[in-house]
């Protein structure tokens, strides 16, 4: 018999993290039971590394993680960058030039003066965007600007519009299929607003998970998520399974349906086949 090495990947936000938000005690008690005995698990997640390591305090994450939906690959311990994309000038400014001429004003996330900043224009907040902010008081990244071209400075790597389904479209359609970029338009989890985001054409999650197999010397992947941005990483998995609140989208493509967020389906699945894998 062939013993295989098996990666684990787990989105975060409505996969491994409940309603609330968070990690159950079951969940960290079980994966990091699971990680002593050998699991290689990590995460994939839209969310930066400081976000995610807030809602996954406790977790341990021994090996790298996947953040920005697959645009970095980082030490989860240390914040050393193992893997980046970023935007081209003449990509920067072509979405630059698009949002102004359609007055959306995005949250830009990039490294200026070699320091991680997410970037908004001071009196163009929205609701969506004032919600971000307020969430993430305190957060050393962010960076207020009184101009537009002040906005995009820095080494560009991901750009956030929020808004509404109708205004975000029409950035959704312009992007989704021009070269150099991955673009995703999905409703924001547990609310009304949209959210729209453009990445480098390289940044999936399943691309991403591709080159940590590869760096980690894994044979097989199993992945488990819940949105439309899991859909990359479902297609390079081995085998995928979709919670119970996930969308139909990504339920019609995954092995099976387990468990809920709020009925700690990840960490069921695992203590359940782990071993037997």
């Amino acid at each position: 018999m062939i013993d295989l090495k098996v990666l684990y990947v787990s989105d975060l936000d409505g996969t491994l993290l409940n309603s609330e938000d968070c990690l159950s005690a079951y969940t960290t008690d079980t994966i990091n039971n699971l990680t002593r005995n050998g699991m290689c698990f990590s995460y994939a997640t839209a969310r930066s590394l400081s976000s995610a390591s807030i809602v996954t305090k406790g977790l341990t994450t021994d090996i790298p993680v996947i953040v920005y939906n697959g645009t970095f690959i980082l030490n989860a311990n240390s914040g050393e960058i193992l893997s980046s994309l970023y935007f081209s000038q003449k990509e920067k400014e072509s979405v630059a030039n698009f949002l102004n001429d359609v007055s959306i004003f995005p949250l830009v996330y990039s490294y200026v003066d070699g320091k991680e900043r997410v970037s908004w224009l001071k009196g163009r907040e929205n609701d969506g965007i004032q919600r971000y902010l307020t969430l993430r008081k305190g957060d050393r990244r962010l960076r207020c600007v009184s101009n537009e071209s002040c906005l995009y400075d820095g080494n560009t790597f991901y750009y956030t519009c929020i808004g509404t389904q109708e205004e975000l479209k029409k950035v959704y359609e312009h992007f989704k299929n021009r070269e150099g970029y991955t673009c995703i338009l999905q409703q924001e989890l547990y609310r009304d607003e949209y959210w729209c985001e453009i990445m480098p054409s390289n940044a999936t999650k399943g691309k991403a998970i591709n080159h940590l197999k590869s760096l980690l010397q894994c044979d097989k992947v199993i992945s488990f998520g819940d949105a439309i941005n899991d859909i990359p990483m479902f297609l390079i998995s081995d085998e995928c399974y979709a919670v119970g609140n996930a969308v139909d989208e990504l339920k019609n493509i995954a092995t099976a349906e387990i468990k809920s967020n709020d009925e700690d389906g990840v960490a069921q699945w695992l203590e359940k086949n782990f071993l037997a894998e």
